[in-house]
């Protein structure tokens, strides 16, 4: 996701370039993203002040055409069944269509539930002290965090529990 202030610069750049005063310049300008994702990040702002720099809150937006893919390649020509269940339930994520229950948690379709980030380590890094060398053992597993304090917590604990000394390098 870009700032609105970088598609209204293209905007107004174009314009000179071209000297037509239309949008764009009277070029056709395509662009791709997901909206799904995160916002732009605001040091020390708002959620209001991450919605108001983002491009649907230019006065581009209401100029654009939207298109929509509806068919996962992927998964089209990959022909595993697993993969597209597994698709279908992130779409059904993105586009709101799971229970929220009472609490504010979302029962997900897919996983396994844990409960606490011990057991969770304990599944994802199971024999970490002895399988800590083997790269394809580790680029197969990952834990995403919403913030870098639970980032950092996590490397610390699977840190604690690898053989030698620990040092610290800066």
């Amino acid at each position: 996701m870009s700032h609105k202030g970088a598609f209204e610069a293209l905007d107004r750049l174009l314009q000179d370039l071209r000297r037509i005063s239309r949008l764009m310049g009277g070029l056709t300008v395509l662009l791709a993203g997901d909206f799904r994702q995160t916002l732009l990040v605001i040091p020390k702002g708002t959620r209001a002040d991450e919605v108001n720099v983002s491009i649907k809150s230019s006065y581009l937006w209401s100029k654009v055409r939207k298109l929509k893919l509806s068919t996962n390649m992927r998964v089209e020509l990959g022909g595993d069944a697993r993969m597209e269940n597994f698709c279908g339930q992130l779409m059904d994520i993105g586009n709101s269509a799971v229970i929220v229950e009472q609490d504010g948690k979302i029962n997900l379709p897919f996983g396994n539930l844990v409960s606490n980030i011990h057991e969770l380590l304990a599944r994802v890094f199971s024999n970490l002290n002895t399988q800590f060398k083997d790269h394809c053992w580790l680029r197969k597993r990952a834990i995403l965090a919403p913030k870098n304090v639970a980032v950092d917590g996590v490397n610390n604990h699977l840190l604690e529990q690898l053989p030698g000394d620990r040092r610290t390098y800066k």
